[in-house]
C-alpha cells in the first residue's frame, strides 16, 4: 500500500468527521454526513486526479466494517429487549409486510418502466442494509455497485420522508416510529430513529436486521413473477 493510498484512508476520516460535526450544528438532511461525505470524497478524488483502485486501496477495509457496525446495533436491544418481548408479534408482522411489498414493488416498478432484468435484479434489495444489499444483487444477477447507490438513496430518502410522515400522521407511538425508520431506511432511517429516542431507535436496529434477513430469504423467488 502506498502512501497515496494511506492519506486517502486519512483524509476520508477527516471528511467524515468534519461533516458529521458540522450537522450535529446544523442538523439538516441535506448536511448529513451520508451525502456530504461521498460528495466531498468523490469530488477530491476527480480535482486530484487520483484513481479510484488506489483510494479503494487505502480505505477497502472502511467499507469491511459495515457488517460488524450492524452487529453491534445488538447493544441497543440488549437494553431494550423487555420492550422487543412485549412487541414482538406487532413487529414481526409489520417488518414482515413492509420488507415483501419493499422488495416486489422495486421489481414491479422497474419492469413497467422497462428496466432490463440485470438493473431490476440491482435495484429490488435496497431496502436491506448494504452489505446484504450487495449480495443478494450479485446472487440474483444484478450490479452490486448499483445496489449500493440506490440503498444510499432509499436510506436518505427515508431519513427526510420519515420525519415528514410522522408528523403528518401523528406517530407518537415509539414502537410504530422505528418500525417506520427501520423497514423503509435501514442504517440511515435507524439513525434518525435514536434521534427520537433510544427505544425508537432499538426497535428500527431489530426492524432493519429483520428487512435485510426477509429480503435475502425471498429474493432468490421473488423475482422470478416479474421475469
Amino acid at each position: 500500500m502506498n502512501v497515496i493510498a494511506i492519506g486517502c484512508f486519512f483524509v476520508t476520516l477527516i471528511i467524515y468527521l468534519v461533516t458529521k460535526r458540522f450537522y450535529q450544528r446544523f442538523p439538516k438532511i441535506y448536511f448529513t454526513p451520508l451525502l456530504l461525505t461521498p460528495i466531498v470524497v468523490v469530488l477530491s478524488l476527480v480535482l486530484s486526479g487520483i484513481p479510484y483502485e488506489t483510494y479503494h486501496a487505502g480505505t477497502h477495509w472502511l467499507s469491511d466494517m459495515i457488517g460488524p457496525a450492524t452487529v453491534a446495533l445488538a447493544v441497543p436491544l440488549y437494553k431494550n429487549f423487555a420492550i422487543l418481548k412485549k412487541h414482538a408479534l406487532t413487529v414481526g408482522v409489520s417488518v414482515l409486510s413492509g420488507a415483501v411489498l419493499a422488495y416486489l414493488s422495486s421489481a414491479w416498478l422497474a419492469k413497467e418502466l422497462k428496466l432490463n432484468t440485470q438493473i431490476m435484479e440491482s435495484i429490488a434489495p435496497r431496502s436491506a442494509t448494504t452489505p446484504i444489499a450487495m449480495a443478494i444483487s450479485e446472487l440474483t444477477g444484478g450490479v452490486p455497485a448499483i445496489t449500493a447507490l440506490f440503498v444510499l438513496m432509499t436510506g436518505l430518502l427515508g431519513m427526510l420522508l420519515g420525519p415528514v410522515i410522522i408528523r403528518l400522521f401523528r406517530i407518537r407511538n415509539e414502537i410504530a416510529r422505528g418500525v417506520l425508520l427501520g423497514t423503509s431506511a435501514h442504517t440511515a432511517g435507524t439513525s434518525k430513529a435514536f434521534e427520537f429516542g433510544s427505544v425508537s431507535g432499538s426497535i428500527s436496529s431489530i426492524a432493519m436486521i429483520l428487512t435485510a434477513f426477509i429480503t435475502l430469504l425471498i429474493a432468490p423467488w421473488a423475482l422470478r413473477i416479474f421475469q
